[in-house]
């Protein structure tokens, strides 16, 4: 299905038959050129297909990469970034696989599955790469490094604890922690939340909401004097006053972001993140340009924060431990880690044995 090489950065692949509005579906998969850590060495289109729509064309991209990891480090993550048209609404997208565990040499499949707006060129380029060290290659214009390190540290200590779970008390044990993960994720409450950046206008006849604020044990961050301004399902301008508590500077904090409806419901919204430069025993206050919506019955009745991680100025990190995301204001909104539901669906489809033979992998 390689139609053409496209200069030395990658492959123009044409995808599906031509549609009646006469368009085909252009790839253009840029990695990032001969340094790059993965290539590609296969790609179907799927069911890929172009619709126009007036004077644009929606895009149903569901294409599958076969990469190789073409570096000497062991790959842990991948983000691409997915253009149908630079700087338009609906025309950009992205694709992260975290959890992975790519040896030198070896492929992996990447699935694709993004609808998109804009024009029938689609453009497919590497944004990182996290490594087993935690070195980093790409250009990160999506800023997502921070949470692909976020995910691996998250994503060892699960599997830490599973494997200890495992050896101290038994498959038994391992199986219904499992079955209790499960069920967990099967009982939190998913909302459809929008998250822009920017002032909405409409709150402007709103008020003031003061935040509550969780304090996790060893966060190296106080939150205090939180507010935002509210009108029924909408949030705005959400600002804290943030106290360095740690003995180390910190450049980076993520803020989660939960919400209370009008029926007691509480759910995460979102994360905010939030550079900073503080030395320890420092203050300062920390103002997001953003504004969130969440969609269906009831008006904001409450909002509490909590620091969910933040990285300190000699590179490291502080995430929570399991036994503080177990508090019971958590554990009820804060869903469990993209590795904990990975090895939920490998035990849901394959099984308590394949599990065990995934936890000793690692």
């Amino acid at each position: 299905m390689f139609s053409s090489l496209y200069a030395k950065f990658g492959f123009i692949f044409t995808a599906g038959a031509l549609i009646a509005s006469a368009q085909a579906l252009h790839t253009n998969i840029d990695l990032g050129g001969k340094d790059s850590p993965i290539v590609v060495v296969h790609y179907d289109d799927g069911d890929s297909k172009v619709t126009q729509r007036g004077g644009a064309y929606l895009v149903d991209f569901h294409p599958t990469l076969t990469l190789r990891n073409s570096s000497s480090k062991r790959i842990h993550s991948v983000t691409l970034l997915v253009e149908a048209q630079e700087n338009s609404a609906g025309g950009k997208a992205s694709v992260s696989v975290p959890s992975l565990d790519i040896a030198p040499g070896d492929t992996f499949p990447l699935r694709i599955n993004q609808t998109l707006f804009g024009s029938p060129s689609v453009d497919v380029q590497l944004d990182g790469v996290l490594f087993e060290d935690l070195s980093f290659y790409g250009p990160d214009k999506l800023h997502l490094q921070y949470n692909m390190t976020v995910w691996e540290l998250e994503a060892r200590q699960d599997r830490k604890y599973y494997k200890n779970l495992l050896e101290a008390s038994g498959e038994k044990a391992l199986q219904n922690a499992m079955v209790e993960s499960q069920a967990r994720q099967d009982a939190l409450a998913l909302p459809n939340v929008q998250m822009a950046r920017g002032r909405s206008t409409t709150v402007d006849a709103g008020q003031d909401m003061q935040f509550a604020f969780l304090r996790l044990p060893d966060a190296p961050v106080e939150l205090s004097s939180g507010q935002a301004r509210v009108v029924e399902n909408m949030a705005d301008g959400p600002s804290f006053s943030v106290h360095n508590v740690s003995k180390r500077p910190l450049r980076h904090l993520e803020i989660g972001w939960i919400l209370k409806d009008q029926y007691g419901r509480e759910f995460l919204a979102a994360s905010l993140p939030a550079d900073v430069n503080l030395a320890p025993g420092q203050s300062s206050q920390v103002m997001e340009d953003a504004s969130l919506r969440f969609h269906g019955p009831g008006a904001i009745q409450g909002m509490k924060g909590f620091i969910s991680s933040a990285e300190f100025a000699d590179g490291s990190y502080w995430i929570p431990t399991r036994k503080q995301l177990d508090d019971p204001e958590l554990r009820g909104v804060v869903a469990p880690s993209p590795e904990e539901q990975r090895l939920t669906s490998i035990y849901k489809r394959k099984g308590l044995n394949a599990l065990i033979e995934e936890l000793k992998k690692f």
